[in-house]
């Protein structure tokens, strides 16, 4: 009997083991399908506790945006042990943006991308250097969560929508696959008469992003294959462009567009105003990374080869959902570039055959979830945006407002020579014409900030007592730069001229031939002007220079007789100075008579010793 009982537990636990290894492998099975909700719940019914199976719990979370999921399980593993993926850590960063650990976020940021990453700081500069302050509204009447990718459509809207609940669900999400539909937006805010797209556009998989060109005779969309090809490890349904003809008022003829792989997506299309460019969002093989944004060239229904828009714009992440507005800007969603976590809508312009820098658009518009599909009619200042900052997938009305936009730009004062710090060093803006913006000393970490305005040239000057003054030129435009970082360097006198020394009593002395004087006369001989002429030249090559002249005589005659003597010495070579256009504000004189002597040799003193005595000499004071 006890051998029975013994048996009868041991099938038992056998049974448990064998079913939790079932699961186990039904619910990686699911994982590997992209089944990610179902596999989740098989996650979690297991109370797994592998590093590798808490990375997948916590990526079947993050890919259907359940952020504070995902940051449970990565932090689990990530605090277990370092990983050497950078992949998990820039999950990790975002779901943590996405339960606003900005702090936790930016760290981890900072380290992947190499650069400080403080976001509030940054959202204040974005917020600065927009061109406008954006409304957001939802769009709540005639729209439902599960609509995104608002496109214009002629006279309408088409979008994006899983409202459809006939159709299958998607395995990735549990929820009906998407269909294009079609809409007019009121004066009052509200999607009407919302149409669905015919059934040779609507089929039995996804579709979305509706385009339509000029002459509203062709319309291009994505679609997503029914077929799974084995990609890699994976087995995956890549995502097609399409196109279709307007016949009596239906769509029909559709086509593949030749660019289209079942190897890999191309997706989410949009065409330049005059439709002779297609932009969209693909991993073609040999981009930047995961998705970046192409254009292809239409010359009468013929297609050219895809050209990748560059390193500019593309990142080793996604970049989705370009629009090119009727003004040619190109707006798109990022999770690559820096901004306020999942994706942010960006803006570039083109300018001499080149994109500029993509401006993150601000939190007037991005919020630390994904926000997408913008779109905007520069015209009228009105647009639309996707978004699922409140859980799920919404459209969004925007109006937008032309913003005092300014431009961050900000350094630090170095010694030219030492690299050291300078603090105290008074910074001045200048704009057109020299004209002072504004100015002040900076602090002991030496850096200086300042706000300039777009379209216009300036200048940044440091100038600190005993330097060279120095400026530097720039000009700002619409390159999309949300800062400047100018590094100002600035040289000492006793650095650029040899004739300029600092000298152990801590005065700095320019170094000029001996002046010599006419016994108890002041007047400048010939040999006199010549060395004063260095330092007339000297004064000139350097406008804010300031220099005191003394004169010393030897210990000859009494006191008071060299003392009025050297003071007529320093005037008359200061007169000389004037006569030659120094201005006298930068100049001062002091006669110190034999109070000063250099070699104190009393009354037997030699000639030699008296003429080191007499001299003149010139000291920078400023």
């Amino acid at each position: 009997m006890r051998i029975l009982k013994i048996f009868i537990f041991l099938l038992c636990i056998y049974q448990v083991a064998h079913s939790q290894n079932a699961k186990l492998k039904k619910a990686n099975k699911l994982f590997a399908n992209h089944s990610y909700v179902q596999a989740a719940e098989l996650y979690e019914e297991l109370k797994i506790t592998e590093d590798s199976l808490l990375i997948n719990l916590g990526d079947a979370y993050y890919y259907n945006s359940i952020m504070d999921k995902a940051v449970a399980n990565y932090s689990k593993v990530i605090s277990s042990q370092p990983l050497n993926s950078n992949d998990i850590y820039f999950k990790y960063a975002h779901a943590l943006y996405a339960t606003n650990a900005l702090g936790n976020a930016d760290s981890i940021m900072s380290i992947l991308t190499k650069k400080k990453i403080h976001t509030p700081s940054f959202i204040s500069k974005v917020n600065l250097a927009n061109p406008f302050i954006n409304e957001l509204k939802k769009i709540s009447v005639g729209s439902t969560s599960g609509d995104f990718g608002i496109t214009y459509f002629g006279e309408k809207l088409a979008f994006s929508s899983l409202r459809n609940t006939n159709n299958q669900n998607y395995s990735w999400n549990d929820k009906p696959y998407l269909d294009l539909y079609s809409a007019t937006f009121s004066d009052t805010g509200a999607l009407e008469n919302v149409i669905p797209f015919n059934e040779d556009v609507n089929s039995k998989t996804h579709e979305s992003n509706a385009i339509i060109t000029n002459d509203g005779k062709t319309l291009y969309f994505s679609r997503t294959s029914l077929k799974r090809v084995k990609i890699g490890n994976n087995k995956i349904a890549t995502v097609r462009l399409f196109k279709a003809e307007s016949i009596d008022d239906e769509w029909t003829n559709i086509q593949e567009l030749p660019f289209s792989s079942e190897l890999y997506s191309v997706q989410h299309p949009s065409l330049n105003k005059d439709n002779t460019k297609l932009y969209f969002s693909s991993d073609i093989s040999g981009g930047k990374g995961s998705f970046d944004i192409y254009y292809v060239d239409i010359n009468d229904h013929e297609y050219g080869k895809p050209v990748n828009l560059g390193e500019s714009i593309n990142t080793p992440h996604l970049e989705q959902f370009p629009f090119i507005s009727n003004k040619g800007s190109l707006y798109f969603a990022s999770n690559g570039l820096q901004g306020l976590g999942g994706l942010d809508i960006f803006m570039c312009e083109y300018h001499d055959e080149k994109w500029s820098t993509p401006l993150n658009l601000g939190n007037t518009i991005n919020s630390n979830l994904d926000d997408f599909a913008y779109i905007v009619d520069s015209e009228k200042n009105t647009g639309f945006l996707s978004s699922n900052r409140e859980g799920e997938d919404h459209l969004y009305y925007l109006k937008r407002v032309k913003n005092n936009r300014k431009i961050i730009v900000e350094g630090s004062v170095r010694d030219k020579n030492s690299k050291e710090l300078l603090p105290e060093t008074m910074v001045t803006l200048l704009g057109e014409n020299n004209k002072v913006i504004d100015s002040f000393k900076v602090g002991k970490d030496g850096k200086y900030l300042f706000k300039v305005s777009p379209f216009g040239l300036f200048k940044i000057e440091g100038h600190r007592p005993f330097y060279i003054p120095n400026s530097i030129s720039f000009e700002t435009d619409d390159s999309g730069r949300i800062e400047l970082n100018i590094e100002l360097e600035i040289e000492s006198y006793d650095d650029a001229e040899e004739i300029v020394v600092e000298k152990e009593d801590g005065y700095i002395y320019i170094e000029l031939e001996n002046i010599y004087f006419d016994l108890d006369k002041w007047d400048i001989k010939p040999d006199g002007g010549r060395t004063l002429d260095v330092l007339v030249n000297l004064m000139k090559k350097y406008p804010r220079m300031e220099v005191q002249l003394s004169a010393h005589t030897d210990n000859r005659s009494s006191f008071d007789y060299n003392m009025i003597l050297s003071d007529n010495r320093a005037k008359s070579a200061m007169g000389y100075l004037l006569s030659k256009g120094i201005e006298k504000k930068r100049l001062s004189s002091i006669g110190y008579g034999e109070s000063q002597l250099l070699v104190d040799c009393g009354k037997n003193c030699s000639e030699e010793e008296h003429s080191i005595n007499r001299r003149c000499e010139f000291i920078i004071i400023k």
